[in-house]
C-alpha cells in the first residue's frame, strides 16, 4: 500500500504504547484510524491528544478478548468511516505465570487477549477489506518472544500462535489483495507489564502471587527496568507504517534477540542432522 493518505485503519490496544505510536504515525501520513481499547479514559485521553493535530481519528472502547465486542467495534468503524483498508490486531496482555503456577483463568486470559483476538480480527476485519476491492493490510502484533520459547509461560505459546496464524494468512490471503505482517517487538516502552490493571473480573485468579513460576522480585524489577527504558512506540510507528507500505512479512524493531533466534534455527537444523542418511520405516 504505498499511498495511505485516505485510507481507513483499525488499532487495538490504541490507546497507549505500540498502539498509540502506531496509530499516531499512521494519522500523520493522513490515515484515517479508529482507535480499540479497553481503558476508556486512556482512549479518551489519546483521542483528544490526537484530534489536537487535526488528524481524522475516533476511538471506540472495547474488549477485544470478547468477539461480540470486537464485532461491535468493527460495525463502529463502519459507520464512521465507511470502510477499511488496514487493520492492526496489537492488544495483548502479559498473562500468567509459568510452569508450575499455571491457571484455568491464566490461560484463558492470555489466550484469549494475546490470540483469539487476533484471529477474530481477521475473521472479522478481512471479509471488509475484500469486499471495497482496493486492498489492505492485515498487522498483528506478535512479540519476539514469539520466536524465543523463554520459560514456555502462557505469553510465550500465544505469541507463538500469532507467528503461526500470520506466516499462514500471509500466503493464503495475498491472493485477495491483502498483506499481512506480523510485528515482533523487543523490549518497548509500553505499560504491558501492568495489563493486570485491565484485568477483566470474569478472569479471576488469573495472575498469580508470582507472575512468573520462580521469579524474584530482582528479575521482575530488571524486566520492568528494561521496558521502562526501552524503544520509542513512535519509532516502532515509523516501522510499522513502512512495513505496511512496503509489505514487509516480519517487522522487527531491534537486533538484539537476533543471535538468541539463530540459536534456535541452528537447534532445530541440529534435530534434522541427527536422522540424515536414515531411511525411514515405512
Amino acid at each position: 500500500m504505498k499511498d495511505l493518505a485516505g485510507k481507513t485503519a483499525f488499532v487495538t490496544g490504541a490507546a497507549s504504547g505500540i498502539g498509540l505510536g502506531v496509530a499516531t504515525r499512521l494519522a500523520q501520513a493522513g490515515v484515517k484510524v479508529m482507535l480499540c481499547d479497553i481503558e476508556g479514559a486512556a482512549l479518551e485521553k489519546a483521542v483528544a491528544g490526537l484530534k489536537q493535530t487535526n488528524a481524522d481519528i475516533d476511538g471506540v472502547r472495547a474488549d477485544v478478548s470478547i468477539k461480540a465486542e470486537l464485532q461491535a467495534a468493527a460495525e463502529a468503524t463502519l459507520a464512521r468511516y465507511g470502510e477499511v483498508h488496514i487493520v492492526h490486531n496489537n492488544a495483548g496482555v502479559t498473562g500468567g505465570g509459568g510452569y508450575g503456577a499455571w491457571t484455568d483463568a491464566g490461560w484463558d486470559w492470555t489466550i484469549g487477549g494475546n490470540l483469539m483476538s487476533v484471529i477474530w480480527g481477521v475473521e472479522i476485519f478481512g471479509p471488509l477489506i475484500e469486499r471495497h476491492g482496493q486492498g489492505g493490510q492485515i498487522v498483528n502484533t506478535a512479540s519476539i518472544a514469539g520466536l524465543i520459547s523463554g520459560s514456555g509461560n502462557a505469553y510465550n505459546v500465544t505469541k507463538y500462535g500469532v507467528m503461526a496464524l500470520s506466516e499462514g494468512l500471509r500466503v493464503e490471503l495475498a491472493p485477495r489483495g491483502i498483506g499481512v505482517s506480523v510485528l515482533c517487538p523487543g523490549f518497548i516502552r509500553t505499560q504491558i507489564i501492568d495489563s493486570v490493571r485491565n484485568l477483566p473480573g470474569r478472569f479471576a485468579g488469573a495472575v498469580p502471587a508470582t507472575p512468573t513460576a520462580g521469579a524474584t522480585p530482582e528479575w521482575l524489577t530488571s524486566i520492568r527496568d528494561r521496558i521502562n527504558g526501552g524503544i520509542d512506540p513512535l519509532y516502532v510507528g515509523d516501522l510499522v507504517r513502512e512495513g505496511i507500505e512496503e509489505d514487509w512479512a516480519y517487522i522487527f524493531t531491534d537486533n538484539e534477540f537476533e543471535p538468541l533466534i539463530d540459536a534456535r534455527f541452528a537447534g532445530i537444523k541440529a534435530g534434522f542432522d541427527k536422522i540424515r542418511g536414515r531411511e525411514p520405516k515405512r
